[in-house]
């Protein structure tokens, strides 16, 4: 087998054979058989048993997944960090020796890029830490608001350098003459900023943080920002002076916008909004792909910190047994996993038919109480004294019972498997609460 899924399905696969065979051959269910051929039966060999196999098992682990995050978000705004307080220095003191008051205001900008360098290692450690008694879904949405406040951070930028232009279009004698220095800063921030913005970015989507993501896209308004400066210096000193401003209030709307998108995206995590109805088809269609599945119900999703979260009823033959239940739920846990790149965690809820559409059980007896009514309804019946096992199903609001015997019940002499069935039926039918009997005789 190529991978742990293959095997797992194998595995399924077996369990159901074999379930079936026994169910066929090991025992005899009504109507019944000669039981000259239950006993031959019985030994009938089912499928040779899997081969064991040392299979490399690619599990995907939330540790790892978030030592990997809290690195790249370490480096980056250690970084960022860096950058963003040489640039604030340079272009701070270039604009003051080059006359330009756009610079000065740029470097200013470069200093709320540190802050936000400072939010994203602060949000970055505590979103780390795995799960804990006070945080049982972990610590991811420290990264959801983190992003958030960088979004007001963003906004407030957009609103200082558009009320900063506005301001300068209506008084043009505060504009000052900038030289060939200033020009010569803004260039290295140009550069400077658009990698910090490609590598952040990067980063960013290694580890599929909206975190990182933010903080990349400050990177760029503060590169746009600059590039602002540059066309209003160049224009200034080509003898444009409206032309710093006009495009300021241009780059205002565009940070704006960007800082819109990034609260917008924050503020639907931290109210639990789901996956669009693109991506709940594609994990509809990955669960409905493993063996065992017959169909879904009640699929809930909802993200947090870039990682995404589900909940599923999932319908399987109500024969099957728990633990054949329990393997299709880990195999829809471990598809969903490795197909859906931002799933992270998964509960599967085992259903034997589809509780939003069957009646409500109306307080069904559980197993002590059902097992107390039949002993007493086939008290008066020997034979049921000889019962070695019995299997409540509870289904459409009523139970079923199944019934195992030994062998050796329907062997002796005058044993008749019809009639006891006939019995037994008979007296479970003066307990409403009960509805279909099977027997089963077997070694």
């Amino acid at each position: 087998m190529d991978s742990c899924d293959e095997v797992s399905d194998e595995i399924a696969q077996y369990m159901r054979s074999t379930r079936l065979l026994r169910r066929r051959d090991e025992v005899s269910p009504h109507p019944f058989p000669p039981c000259e051929r239950s006993r031959a039966l019985s030994y009938t060999a089912g499928p040779p048993p899997l081969r064991h196999q040392s299979v490399p098992l690619t599990v995907i682990s939330d540790q790892q997944s978030r030592s990997d995050r809290s690195q790249a978000v370490t480096r980056t705004a250690i970084v960022g960090a860096i950058i963003n307080l040489l640039l604030s220095v340079l272009k701070v003191l270039a604009g003051l020796a080059g006359h330009s008051q756009a610079l000065v205001a740029d470097g200013i900008h470069s200093l709320s890029d540190l802050l936000s360098d400072l939010l994203v290692l602060v949000a970055g450690h505590h979103a780390e830490q795995g799960p804990d008694p006070e945080h049982p879904y972990g610590h991811a949405r420290y990264e959801t608001v983190a992003t958030l406040a960088l979004s007001f951070l963003l906004l407030a930028v957009a609103i200082g350098i558009g009320w900063d232009a506005t301001d300068r279009l209506f008084h043009p004698g505060e504009l000052f003459t900038p030289g060939i220095v200033a020009l010569a800063a803004t260039l290295v921030s140009i550069g400077a900023k658009e990698w910090l913005y490609w590598w952040t970015l990067g980063y960013a989507k290694r580890v599929r943080s909206d975190l990182l993501r933010a903080n990349a896209w400050h990177h760029r308004t503060d590169a746009i920002s600059s590039v602002v400066v540059l066309v209003g210096i160049g224009g200034t000193m080509a003898g444009l002076p409206y032309l710093d401003a006009i495009a300021a209030v241009i780059v205002a709307i565009m940070i704006a916008k960007i800082a819109w998108d990034l609260g917008w995206e924050a503020t639907t995590e931290l109210v639990d909004t789901g996956l669009t109805s693109e991506r709940i088809e594609e994990v509809n269609e990955t669960i409905r792909s493993v063996g065992g599945v017959r169909d879904i119900h009640m699929l809930r999703t909802r993200r947090s910190g870039g990682q995404v979260s589900a909940d599923v009823h999932v319908l399987v033959d109500p024969d099957v047994s728990v633990s054949e239940g329990h393997m299709i739920s880990v195999l829809v846990e471990q598809r969903l996993k490795r197909e859906i790149d931002e799933m992270t965690d998964v509960t599967v809820h085992i259903d034997p038919e589809d509780d939003e559409q069957a009646p409500r059980c109306p307080r069904l007896p559980m197993r002590a109480e059902a097992l107390a009514r039949l002993a007493s309804l086939w008290s008066s019946i020997p034979a049921a004294n000889e019962r070695q096992r019995i299997t409540l199903h509870y289904l459409r609001s009523r139970v079923d019972v199944d019934v195992y015997f030994p062998l050796t019940a329907c062997q002796r002499d005058g044993a008749d498997p019809q009639r006891l069935h006939s019995e037994l039926a008979a007296a479970l039918r003066e307990d409403s609460a009960f509805r279909e009997l099977r027997i089963y005789f077997g070694l």
